[in-house]
């Protein structure tokens, strides 16, 4: 099906549409470190990027990866209308979270991405453990 909005208006229209990012996936990773005794995070911290979680003394950058939007296929949700906008702009978020992988750990950073998939099944705590400080 055609888009009803010419390339212009429809790039307007995507332009105003703010993201509550992934507030389900960051909500469980909270709730994870508080009942773990991990401490030291914060959000919203100025870095490249703009990781979900960063431990800033232990230069520890976690990334929740929204599976649909980063490119992970584990439910192979794939659109069927508009196809080729949105494979580009999951390859454009492939490529982007590569390089920001690249450039945070040319700096000396830890990067760790968690899918959204593996935060609701809890089964990414022991990718994490072992960069993450406990009680």
């Amino acid at each position: 099906m055609a888009d009803v909005f010419p390339p212009e208006k429809r790039s307007e229209i995507m332009r105003k549409v703010k993201s509550n990012r992934n507030q389900s996936t960051e909500m469980r990773l909270i709730a994870f470190f508080k009942a773990n005794g991990i401490k030291g995070w914060r959000r919203n911290h100025p870095l490249t990027g703009k990781p979900d979680f960063v431990f800033p003394k232990l230069k520890t950058a976690i990334f929740a990866d929204g599976c649909f939007w980063h490119g992970h296929d584990c439910r192979n949700t794939r659109p069927e209308q508009n196809k080729e906008y949105w494979k580009k702009k999951r390859d454009r978020n492939v490529r982007r979270d590569q390089e920001v992988t690249e450039t945070l750990t040319r700096r000396g950073w830890n990067v760790v991405r968690i899918w959204e998939c593996e935060i609701k099944k809890n089964r990414f705590i022991e990718r994490i453990r072992h960069v993450l400080p406990r009680k």
